[in-house]
């Protein structure tokens, strides 16, 4: 029915479609703060798990309904365009808090892990693509491999975030982890967990709506399905991140802010896992094509960079924001002008 709209009223639908899943996701964002500050999860594992994964879902119904209907590219590119466009929000995060460097004030182990965990789980695809086209009950054997990662990568952040066996050099500019209000500890979080969940279920709706809207665009117009994955739909799905990133800072809850991003980069790559088995024609990672391989790339290289700015932490640097800021900015603009023009 939505394919079916005028081009006004199929703007008007994406455009409140988008609108219900941000504003939904800025109420989590506080929710998720008083999930951490309740449970004594603290904040970036608050950020990596709860939030992440929750901010998440309309990008994953976006790519599973997109395998369902047998466009892989459009699929695979929502996927990892938006893990790419999340990693940027972090270098837009940096511009707006001018205290220092955003990585250097949010140190904490617990998101250098989940960095690395990142990594890993971004290169599995590359050695899905680069090797045998081969499945299982119609499931690539990298998607099993992939989504047992993440699990026991989620295990090991829960284990360092609650005893690390070291600690960041503490400065004038490092924000602690520290509950807002010490009387939250006392409090039940089923109230605000039962809130949060509604918040979710609105999310996953928002994100049918923008898939069902995305189709539409490649149909009417002829559009690339790696275009509009990786530049429309990956985007718009991941504003939520936007949003509940630039709250978080605002609130000084920075390790909230670098958690929620990159612990929703990780729940991502489960994107790529929810695409295999959704697509009935065969392996996923060998129905894309270079296009959506690079935006792969993309987000690999500035999840390395964003890991190279948390562990150098540097205080101020050009525009007084780290390096990886400055570098990120700039794959990320080169990459999405290549796709453009391209």
């Amino acid at each position: 029915m939505i394919a079916n709209l005028s081009l006004p009223l199929l703007l008007l639908v994406f455009a409140f479609a988008g609108a219900a899943v941000i504003f939904s996701s800025i109420r989590a964002t506080h929710l998720a703060d008083v999930i951490a500050d309740r449970t004594r999860m603290g904040e970036a594992m608050a950020g990596g798990i709860i939030l992440g994964g929750a901010t998440s879902l309309a990008g994953v119904v976006v790519s599973v309904n997109a395998a369902l209907d047998g466009d892989a590219s459009f699929a695979f590119s929502n996927a990892v365009g938006g893990i790419a466009a999340q990693t940027l929000f972090l270098a837009i995060a940096d511009l707006i808090y001018r205290r220092a460097n955003l990585e250097h004030a949010a140190a904490e182990p617990a998101n250098l892990f989940q960095a690395v965990m990142l990594m890993i789980l971004l290169s599995l695809p590359l050695c899905a693509i680069a090797g045998p086209d081969i499945t299982y009950l119609g499931v690539h054997p990298v998607s099993v491999v992939l989504f047992l990662a993440y699990l026991y990568g989620v295990r090991v952040s829960a284990h360092v975030s609650e005893e690390p066996m070291w600690r960041p050099v503490m400065t004038a500019e490092t924000r602690t982890d520290a509950p807002e209000d010490e009387a939250e500890a006392g409090r039940s979080a089923m109230g605000p967990a039962l809130r949060f969940a509604a918040l979710v279920a609105i999310m996953g709706l928002g994100g049918f709506v923008i898939s069902q809207v995305g189709g539409a665009f490649i149909e009417r117009f002829g559009l690339r399905s790696s275009l509009v994955g990786s530049l429309i739909t990956a985007v718009v799905t991941s504003l939520p991140e936007f949003v509940t990133t630039i709250v978080a800072v605002r609130r000084g809850a920075l390790q909230l802010a670098v958690g929620g991003i990159i612990g929703g980069n990780t729940f991502d790559t489960l994107f790529l896992v929810a695409s295999d088995v959704s697509l009935r024609e065969g392996s996923l990672y060998h129905a894309v094509g270079t296009t959506d391989l690079y935006w792969l790339g993309t987000g690999l290289l500035m999840t390395g960079i964003l890991l190279a700015g948390l562990i150098a932490r540097q205080r101020q640097g050009p525009a007084r924001i780290g390096f990886e800021s400055v570098a990120m900015l700039a794959v990320y603009g080169i990459a999405a002008t290549i796709e453009v023009v391209g």
